[in-house]
């Protein structure tokens, strides 16, 4: 394309010559009425334009392939030209200066295009802001060099887009597994510039990988059906890109989400793009940067048609689990990955805040130093109660600036990302009581008010009270305990959502593939492949003289974490649930009966199991 007299029917010809391909120039599609106008000097307008642009669409849908000279000077013409066509077409533009273009058109002889035209050519055009931008100011064989070098070919099987870490980290495990990529990065004048080429010159492994800051080139140089997976920001960052690749799509291609969305956001963009004819699967990835890199846990849910397509790239770059089994699998229907992704956050929010109260009872009640924290947290390790978030804390307690501890430095203030507050709605509106979860989340944001807490020390002046030192067996006791409520609730999460949603979720499926790769993978989670084959109840697996020992042992490490004043909240959750689960001290009755008194909301009794509603007039 380009403005009368840039070239574009010459060029065309050339370039169809040397690729061997029919040439079709866009003036001999032009109605005769549309031809006498121009003769005239009169300029067309879009009405004219229309079926003009048809034909040639209706053309290029017709043949193979070839290369059409058309100006296509406003987006909306271009819009006519592409369409159905997306993905398919490729468009290079022919740019130069007003006066080389008019000393040009002067010079050449008996065309219907007269040269006071241009000048209304130019004021009608609209720049693409995609596709090659071809200068005229050099010769044609060097212009048609270009073209042929920088024209997308389809031979990258598998596309990424979004190097940030994760991205990266990916795009280097697909590369390293053999795959041919194309990798896509946003272009930002000064600070975002050749991200893509520059990080496959980094990398050996990425010889055979292409890199484009160009959606449409990008897009045209991947196989059909196209596989895309999206390393991007959740939320609308993720509907923006999905917007841009929509029309540059075609029908049967894939795209996978691999950040952290909501599932009513997945669930949504599936719906969409189901009447494009496109797939999405939204997946969740979860290993962190060296996970990315080395084999994460991977979580595809949505089409399962499009999942097999994707299969053998997803389940090759993810972690094996114990019999070398791949830490990835079809998780269900609709949104269901990003779902089980965000529930396994929760149970991540809990499992660290759990660590972090361990660290708080063995420094603040028993006094011990970083060092012996971490010697104790590597001999639970040992003794059964191995798992990736118990190393990495027993490690970074070891790690100092200086001769100070680094964790003594780090500001107690934690953040989040917005999965565990996603995770506490959903246990509401489930009606599932994950209390864990909401209460490692809670624990967070009371810590962001770092300044208010200072305050109320400084203002009351309070001091801890000494308590005895807390017995190490002890404290693990209530520890192994916490963390089977914790991962009984998640799970019982993920159940309710299975049925609620139709998803017909696999558990023990799911356990399997947090075996190995995820931030959750531990001892633990091995033995619940075979437990939540049958059930959810993780509880019964504990025998009775073993719960009653370790809830004890819960119970006084609450009871001092207490009176010296600790923060303890995950493990009061976990023994509140069990008090409230395990014995028949029954407040449920005052609640009914107050619900009834001031709403007449009704109650039905104890003595009567047919479910009858009551109604009592209490005054």
């Amino acid at each position: 394309m380009g403005v009368c007299g840039s070239g574009k029917s010459t060029v065309g010809e050339i370039l169809a010559k040397r690729l061997s391909i029919p040439f079709f120039d866009g003036d001999d599609f032009h109605p005769e009425e549309n031809v006498a106008k121009m003769s005239k000097g009169i300029p067309l307008d879009d009405n004219d334009r229309e079926g003009w642009l048809e034909a040639l669409n209706k053309k290029a849908h017709e043949i193979k392939e070839g290369v059409f000279a058309c100006s296509a000077l406003k987006e909306k013409y271009r819009k006519v030209l592409f369409k159905g066509l997306e993905g398919k077409a490729h468009l290079v533009y022919l740019h130069g200066s007003y006066d080389l273009i008019d000393s040009r058109m002067k010079a050449r002889e008996n065309h219907f295009m007269p040269p006071g035209l241009l000048a209304s050519q130019f004021e009608t055009l609209e720049e693409p802001k995609y596709g090659l931008r071809i200068s005229i100011d050099q010769n044609p064989d060097d212009m048609m060099n270009e073209i042929i070098e920088k024209l997308p070919k389809p031979t990258q099987e598998f596309g990424l887009i979004g190097l940030g870490v994760m991205g990266k980290s990916l795009a280097r495990n697909l590369a390293g597994k053999g795959f041919k990529l194309g990798l896509y990065n946003r272009y930002v004048k000064g600070s975002e510039e050749q991200v893509a080429e520059n990080f496959i010159a980094e990398h050996d492994e990425l010889s055979a990988a292409k890199g484009f800051e160009d959606l449409s080139l990008f897009i045209g140089s991947l196989s059909t059906p196209r596989k895309i997976f999206l390393m991007v920001n959740a939320g609308k960052v993720t509907d923006l890109v999905i917007d841009e690749l929509k029309p540059l799509l075609a029908k049967g291609d894939i795209i996978i989400d691999g950040g952290n969305s909501h599932f009513t956001d997945t669930e949504r963009r599936i719906a969409d793009l189901k009447e494009h004819g496109l797939h999405f699967v939204g997946s969740g990835v979860s290993g962190g940067e060296e996970g990315a890199l080395k084999g994460p846990s991977i979580m595809p849910g949505g089409d399962k048609e499009a999942y097999e397509k994707i299969a053998p790239y997803l389940e090759a770059i993810a972690a094996k689990d114990k019999n070398g089994g791949d830490c990835c699998t079809y998780i269900g229907k609709g949104g269901s990955g990003h779902f089980v992704k965000m529930i396994h956050n929760g149970i991540e929010y809990a499992e660290m805040q759990l660590l972090a109260e361990v660290y708080a009872i063995l420094r603040y009640v028993n006094k011990y130093s970083p060092e012996e924290i971490s010697e104790t947290l590597q001999n639970w390790e040992k003794g059964g109660l191995s798992s990736y978030l118990l190393e990495i804390t027993h490690k970074l307690l070891l790690k100092k600036e200086g001769e100070t501890h680094l964790i003594d430095i780090i500001l107690d203030k934690a953040g989040n990302k917005g999965t565990g507050s996603w995770t506490t709605v959903s246990m509401a509106e489930l009606g599932i009581p994950a209390t864990l979860i909401s209460s490692a989340l809670f624990a967070r944001y009371i810590s962001s008010f770092k300044a208010k807490r200072e305050a109320y020390e400084s203002f009351f002046g309070l001091e801890a009270t000494e308590h005895a030192k807390i017995e190490v067996n002890e404290l693990k006791q209530a520890y192994e305990l916490a963390r089977i409520v914790n991962h009984q609730q998640g799970f019982e999460l993920i159940n309710e959502a299975s049925d609620k949603y139709g998803w017909e979720l696999n558990l023990s499926e799911l356990a399997r593939i947090w075996t190995n790769g995820c931030i959750i993978r531990s001892e633990l989670m091995e033995t619940l492949i075979e437990t939540l084959k049958t059930s959810t109840d993780l509880l019964k697996t504990v025998e009775k003289s073993d719960l009653l020992l370790k809830l004890n042992a819960l119970r006084n490490v609450c009871s001092a974490a207490i009176q010296v004043g600790i923060s303890i909240p995950c493990h009061l959750s976990s023994v509140d649930y069990l008090n409230a689960n395990l014995y028949n001290h029954p407040t449920a009755n005052i609640i009914q009966a107050q619900r009834d008194f001031f709403g007449a909301h009704t109650y039905e009794r104890r003595d009567d199991a047919s479910g009858k509603k009551y109604h009592t007039q209490w005054e």
